[in-house]
């Protein structure tokens, strides 16, 4: 008896135990919840124009103004933060909530560093242009156009001194950043001239409340104006260099790309995967050779060899007046073959809007996506399209060819279906506003490249009747440096992609490779422009005009371009790990659907969540 007694009271007191640490857990999530609740708000009043382009507008009215104070704020604002996060104990908050505390924590971090270490708020003056955010209050529906107008009214009063801190603030700016700040400054400005005045007759607004935006919007602009002067004036005789160095880059990469991979570690592994594609390339190069070149003597090197099947297949493109009218038509065949093999469900209510590039956004991408954010989910999404107007027709041609029959419908799967659009309508949907908020570019970009391949790998850009050549079979590896990122061949059973696009899908697949190469070595090994653009057109077998664009785009932004091999290679990774796994079981829909569903969140945290889940 007093032994059954005994074993009850210990029972008992495990019991309570475990209901205490439950409760503990409970409270915990619910204080955090509340927590993050608060935060958002005190987040938006920090920052109402980054709330405004996701879509919450209740500070749309009001301009920051880029001074010393307003960075002051910031930090202050930052250490509270990561103090109120000392309050929660991580092992005690759900697997959701665990991804969110990381996802801040490296939010307050990252933005202390970036003003602390990095101050790009010196050396970068296109920093500096309210014409992006005023240009999304008249062209996106999300309130009637009257109070819109009322909005921006109010917002223009902060634009003078916006740009009188701006010009307090700049220090020793590159003269890259300086001429891209000129030209995308001068571009957008006619936001307050053009665009305004053909607005303005569609309202409902008095003929005085008319006047009185009219002669602000002269104010701003000429603001803008005088700003652009400024900089074109600036005496700086000792620019800083647009390259980060070693120990910044290696920071910004930690904190941006949050991957489980370091800088160094990406970029080897870069390195290897690019002589693995060549390798793949160059046998199906010998499978097309004779249906192409005949009895053509096949180029001893290697690389000479891809290289001219490429181009003999590259003259396969589209004029350069209907390049946009060309992506439209692709995105219902796209749609309809992700539909078809049931790769994920895609919403039919969700608008994707092609249109040629806003001036404000010119001068680093040819193609991106607009997306409305968390809180305007019905708001259109925008395809940006770079337009060809006015170019000569040698740098047009060159152009079309890198874009080609067989390119563009890999763009289209990049940036629209099942791409961008497609995971950032999943985003959007996403439980936590933590994780829509702070979006992970590598989870963004690398979803967007892993889908690219996915699409072939499941037939898209099969040819009825057509060989369906094998193309190499390295499967992914989860973990060594070489990081075979999957086989080329189709899952059995399946038709598979003709060897053509094949071909150009690995050409499109060193892109992102290449980016991962040129990007580190142009900012942490000091690359030169030739060497990079031997990189880009030898290695990587790119247009000399689309080599000179990625060599100004490598100047002008700083690890970014490391997001899409990074994200892919972690995203191919946990499929196959994860498939390994389930075996039979394995569902690819389901897989797409539940990575998703857990927003922009850095894939190191995902795969947590998703091999937690799993049976």
């Amino acid at each position: 008896m007093k032994k059954l007694l005994s074993l009850i009271s210990v029972l008992l007191l495990f019991s309570c135990t475990e209901k205490k640490e439950e409760n503990k857990t409970l409270d915990q999530n619910t204080a955090f919840e509340t927590y993050k609740t608060n935060f958002v708000e005190a987040l938006w009043k920090l920052h109402p124009g980054w709330a405004s382009s996701i879509g919450y507008h209740k500070y749309d009215s009001v301009l920051t103004i880029p001074d010393e104070i307003q960075r002051e704020k910031e930090l202050a604002f930052y250490s509270a933060q990561l103090d109120s996060l000392k309050a929660f104990q991580i092992l005690n908050l759900s697997n959701s909530n665990k991804t969110d505390f990381h996802l801040m924590e490296d939010f307050f971090k990252s933005s202390q560093w970036s003003i602390n270490e990095l101050k790009s708020y010196q050396w970068d003056p296109s920093n500096y242009n309210v014409c992006g955010s005023f240009s999304e209050m008249l062209n996106n529906n999300y309130d009637s156009l009257d109070v819109r107008l009322h909005h921006f009214y109010l917002k223009m009063a902060f634009v003078p001194a916006y740009y009188e801190a701006a010009k307090k603030t700049i220090s020793n700016p590159t003269l890259e950043h300086t001429e891209l700040a000129i030209s995308q400054n001068l571009g957008g400005s006619a936001i307050f001239d053009k665009d305004l005045s053909e607005v303005l007759v569609t309202s409902q607004l008095s003929a005085e409340e008319k006047i009185k935006i009219t002669s602000r919007a002269k104010d701003c602009l000429k603001a803008v104006t005088d700003y652009v002067v400024w900089l074109k004036n600036l005496k700086n005789e000792t620019p800083r260099s647009f390259r980060l160095g070693k120990e910044l880059y290696t920071k910004k990469f930690e904190y941006d790309i949050q991957s489980g991979y370091t800088a160094d570690k990406i970029y080897e592994i870069a390195l290897l995967h690019k002589k693995d594609l060549h390798d793949k390339m160059f046998e199906i190069t010998q499978t097309l050779w004779r249906k192409y070149l005949k009895d053509k003597k096949i180029p001893d090197s290697k690389l000479d060899a891809i290289k001219e099947m490429i181009d003999v297949l590259s003259v396969k493109h589209v004029a350069a007046d209907s390049f946009q009218t060309a992506i439209e038509k692709q995105i219902p065949t796209l749609v309809e073959f992700v539909n078809k093999k049931q790769l994920l469900y895609l919403d039919p209510n969700k608008p994707l809007v092609v249109r040629k590039e806003p001036a404000y956004m010119a001068g680093l991408a040819g193609a991106s996506i607009s997306s409305p954010g968390p809180y305007d989910k019905n708001g259109n999404t925008y395809y940006n399209v770079g337009s060809l107007s006015g170019w000569p027709k040698e740098k047009s041609e060159s152009y079309l060819r890198e874009y080609n029959q067989y390119i563009l419908q890999i763009l289209n799967i990049h940036e629209a279906i099942p791409g961008h659009y497609t995971q950032l309508i999943y985003s959007n949907q996403s439980p936590s506003l933590i994780k829509s908020i702070f979006g992970n570019g590598a989870m963004i970009e690398g979803w967007a490249v892993y889908t690219e391949k996915m699409m072939l790998e499941n037939g898209y850009g099969a040819s009825t009747g057509s060989a369906t050549a094998s193309t190499g079979s390295a499967t992914a590896s989860t973990g060594s440096a070489t990081a075979s990122t999957g086989s080329a061949t189709a899952p059995e059973g399946a038709d598979t992609a003709e060897p053509e696009m094949w071909l150009m899908y690995y050409k499109w697949n060193l892109r992102s490779t290449c980016n991962t190469i040129l990007d580190h070595s142009v900012h942490a090994k000091n690359m030169s422009k030739k060497e990079a653009l031997d990189l880009l057109t030898k290695d990587a077998f790119q247009q000399q005009a689309e080599a000179e664009g990625k060599w100004r785009r490598v100047t002008l932004s700083q690890v970014q371009l490391c997001s899409y091999f990074t994200g892919y290679t972690e995203i191919y990774a946990l499929r196959e790990e994860i498939k390994k796994e389930m075996g039979d079981k394995f569902d690819l829909k389901k897989f797409h659907e539940t990575f998703l569903s857990y927003g922009s969140a850095p894939v190191k945290y995902i795969k947590e969540l998703m091999l937690a889940e799993l049976p």
